[in-house]
């Protein structure tokens, strides 16, 4: 069995993945939203597809963290016996 403090790094170590990898998606999509800026309809739509995969991937890295923290909350009771 693994110890509390592994898996607190483990989870510590995935929630970085995860608001890296948010970071990233956003930052790609301001790239490409920058890049049409100039076409009128074409940086319409990519503004608008900017907003939603903001949206999708904010929700998803939090329940992704809740999900995280979840897991760790269940280490540390199992390591402490607080069942």
């Amino acid at each position: 069995m693994a110890s509390y403090r592994e898996i607190q790094s483990a989870v510590r170590a995935e929630k970085v993945k995860l608001w890296l990898g948010w970071a990233a998606g956003i930052g790609i999509a301001a790239i490409i939203a920058s890049a049409t800026r100039n076409i009128a309809v074409v940086s319409v739509i990519t503004q608008v597809l900017l907003v939603v995969v903001f949206l999708l991937l904010t929700f998803t890295v939090f329940r992704m963290t809740t999900a995280l923290n979840r897991k760790a909350d269940r280490a540390r009771a199992e390591v402490l016996g607080d069942d």
